[in-house]
């Protein structure tokens, strides 16, 4: 029994085929030989031969290119012999093998073709591959629901489907946990969102794209994304503005009424899916969300190169606005915390400077920051990453004359604010909500290009059924980061 494997949703007209004697297929293809491509354009060519014996398909891999001629035609040029071969356990049927998708083969799919692959006779070019169909009928949606404070429970959510032709779904492989997350499970609300209704909790996420809407061109099934939370109207004025991380009617993951992350499959607006470059993991993807949080405070103080930047909490965004301010090119960048064990994480991580605040008046603390880091005028940008009040106090103290304070971390709703120092030094003071465009674009870059390595900052990752333990790890204080395994990730 014979079969091929040709590339998911290609269509090929007139390509002869046929085999050397050795057993492997053969491809006779023309210079600029004219193609027909139904869907998308891939980049290698997989046939395959069914071993009667063991109903197994034995396949190799031949690399192509393509271009387009002067009337828009795609043309197939052959670029080089054969590159891997191996077995794949995909069923062998009469005339062809089953598609079947290999994750190792990153973006390669397949589809089934009859032994003379003949354009007329290939499966009929689909906008998704058949294993993610599997997958998605198969794919639990399994969520972690917060009924009410430290009440949660674990359920099958109806799965859900795409309904505008821009969206697409996502399986979520990591889920990482954030304060907010925390703040939900222990006090049922945060300011004036308040959980009447279960929710599903989480927000930081990163997954795996299972279906595409028609409309959706830069991402295809398979494709690894980050998952920006949150998007905007589009039509108010805030988004219209390019400001949609404040529109009025946000939608944003795990913010009541709104469910969150920590479920098997989710559907999100295609461009605020973000695909992770090689060598970026899904792990590393489901830090972008804190990451760009620290993008955004950043581009908030203007950070330049040989700026000094103090950096109020040593939390994950704290050290993650360390980092960025480092990638930004500032010269020293001083971590201030409470706990000595997150400072000394800090050190290793992107910051020059460590302080350790006392129990000390505002002033005081912010003079000897100032001595110890050698900041005799105060510092070119202090961001607050705490919403701590004597964070914040001492933060204003610290500021040089005409520098800039960006108040990034989230408090109590009220504090004493020393407005005498702020107005003496003309300080040009800012707040920071979230994230807003290319924020998620430049996070995505900085873990891509190593300048910023999200890595040390987990802690450990849980399977799904042990989500409330990794709440519990973070609420105490143990840990930098968790993530927690989607329901259908594999361990």
């Amino acid at each position: 029994m014979e079969c091929r494997l040709a590339v998911a949703l290609l269509a090929l007209g007139g390509v002869a085929r046929g085999h050397d004697g050795s057993g492997q297929p053969t491809i006779k293809t023309p210079d600029r030989k004219k193609a027909v491509v139904d869907c998308r354009v891939y980049n290698s060519m997989r046939f395959g031969n069914c071993d009667p014996d063991t109903q197994q398909c034995k396949y190799w891999d031949r690399r192509v290119s393509f271009e387009r001629d002067a009337q828009g035609n795609w043309l197939i040029i052959e670029t080089s012999s054969t590159v891997a071969c191996g077995n794949e356990t995909w069923q062998c049927k009469t005339g062809g093998c089953m598609a079947g998708w290999k994750p190792e083969a990153k973006d390669v799919w397949y589809t089934m073709a009859s032994p003379t692959l003949n354009k007329d006779e290939l499966t009929v070019c689909t906008r998704h591959a058949p294993d993610m169909r599997n997958h998605q009928l198969t794919a639990q949606n399994l969520s972690f629901i917060l009924n009410k404070p430290h009440d949660v429970t674990f359920a099958e959510r109806p799965k859900p489907s795409i309904q505008d032709p821009h969206d697409v779904l996502v399986a979520v492989n990591y889920t990482g946990i954030c304060g907010s997350d925390v703040h939900y499970w222990v006090h049922g609300a945060i300011g004036h969102f308040v959980v009447r209704e279960p929710m599903v909790l989480g927000h930081e996420s990163a997954g795996t794209v299972v279906e595409t809407g028609a409309a959706v061109t830069h991402l295809r099934p398979g494709d690894r994304v980050a998952i920006e939370p949150g998007h905007g109207c589009r039509r108010c004025t805030e988004c219209r503005a390019g400001r949609y991380n404040l529109c009025e009617h946000m939608v944003f993951a795990a913010t009541p009424p709104h469910d969150g992350t920590l479920t098997g499959l989710w559907v999100s607006p295609a461009d605020f899916c973000y695909r992770l470059p090689e060598g970026v993991s899904l792990q590393e993807g489901a830090l972008v969300e804190p990451l760009a949080v620290g993008v955004h405070i950043v581009k908030q103080a203007d950070v330049r190169p040989g700026q000094s930047v103090v950096v109020m909490g040593a939390g994950p965004v704290g050290l993650l606005c360390a980092a960025v301010a480092r990638a930004y090119g500032a010269s020293k960048v001083v971590s201030v915390d409470i706990v000595p064990s997150k400072l000394e994480f800090a050190r290793g991580f992107a910051a020059t400077h460590t302080y350790l605040s006392r129990r000390v008046s505002p002033e005081d603390n912010a003079a000897a920051i100032r001595e110890h880091a050698g900041l005799p005028r105060g510092a070119d940008v202090v961001i607050d990453a705490s919403g701590a009040e004597p964070s914040i106090q001492t933060s204003l103290h610290v500021v040089r004359v005409g520098g800039t304070y960006v108040q990034g971390g989230m408090g109590k709703s009220d504090i004493n604010f020393p407005i005498m120092a702020m107005c003496l030094k003309e300080v040009t003071a800012k707040g920071s909500f979230r994230y807003g465009p290319g924020d998620y674009e430049l996070a995505v870059d900085l873990i891509a290009s190593g300048r910023v390595d999200v890595k040390k900052l987990v802690s450990g990752v849980v399977p799904f059924e042990r989500a409330e333990e990794a709440f519990n790890k973070v609420k105490e204080g143990e840990v930098i980061k968790m993530l927690i395994a989607g329901p259908n990730e594999k361990s």
